[in-house]
């Protein structure tokens, strides 16, 4: 009877306790997803992902991030970057383009992806890699708060560090529709409802200001529209009549009431899909 009782108050101080974090093998793969309960980095084969001569209209963008991104992958200073504006500008897409241009040159960069309802873990991720000799780029898309939303605080431990600092071989990477990370209208309320207007949401928007690169994406205009279906036709092999493609995309974004890269290859999955093409490159 004593034994279970032992083994029992064994296993409830395991689970408030649980063993160290083994750790990954981080030559099995250049892309990782970060799960919790348990913590644990999970190797991703093939990341899905497009070519980054395909993303167009976001010339500005692309270089500025490149440049970064290299300059971290050889060990040299590198900034914090935000991505925000339009829905469906390639904004998560160019961050993993850019992963595998880096990658093309010979260059090691780990990527892992770190979902924003995980953010509060974000500490023990950080001293899972802090010290190892790899670079890893962290990537959390489609970042925002809302107004009661406290993980932006974790956030600050991957963009300052607290006091050991942000480790040296990681950098962080961020998509989001809001500018500062939080909805107009809710600044505009805490702003109008606060003792001191402009001590009432500093926090939470100077956190966007700890990001070193701001890149904006904007909505494309019909011709860059058009030049990326284009583009990926010429990329997949698919041939149409240039009349017949123009008359047909600009159809199919009225009927979506919108016009973007995302819109542009939702068409171009149809059209291939039509003509009995596959889009799996080999």
């Amino acid at each position: 009877m004593a034994n279970k009782v032992l083994k029992r108050i064994a296993e409830a101080l395991e689970r408030m306790s649980p063993a160290p974090l083994a750790s990954p093998d981080f030559e099995s793969a250049d892309a990782f997803v970060w799960h919790v309960d348990p913590d644990r980095l999970e190797p991703v084969r093939e990341v899905n992902r497009v070519g980054l001569e395909l993303l167009i209209g976001v010339n500005r963008s692309r270089d500025t991030l490149m440049e970064n991104t290299v300059q971290f992958a050889k060990g040299l200073p590198a900034n914090n970057a935000l991505l925000w504006g339009a829905r469906g500008m390639g904004k998560s897409s160019l961050v993993k383009s850019v992963h595998a241009a880096v990658l093309q040159q010979g260059l090691g960069l780990k990527i892992v992806e770190l979902q924003r309802e995980d953010l509060p873990s974000v500490s023990r991720l950080l001293n899972l890699l802090r010290g190892r000799e790899e670079r890893f780029l962290l990537f959390c898309d489609d970042l925002s708060f809302s107004h009661d939303d406290q993980h932006y605080k974790s956030l600050k431990a991957v963009l300052d560090g607290g006091i050991e600092g942000r480790p040296d071989n990681v950098v962080f990477y961020a998509t989001s529709n809001r500018r500062h990370l939080m909805p107009r209208d809710m600044i505009e309320n805490e702003r109008s409802s606060a003792i001191n207007p402009s001590e009432a949401v500093e926090e939470k928007v100077s956190l966007s200001d700890r990001f070193g690169l701001w890149l904006g994406f904007h909505p494309c205009s019909q011709d860059e529209y058009l030049e990326m279906i284009r583009g990926y036709c010429a990329a997949y092999g698919v041939t149409i009549d240039a009349d017949t493609m123009r008359a047909e995309s600009i159809e199919w974004q009225a009927t979506r009431g919108a016009r973007s890269g995302r819109v542009a290859w939702q068409y171009f999955v149809d059209l291939a899909g039509r003509q009995g093409v596959s889009l799996k490159q080999t």
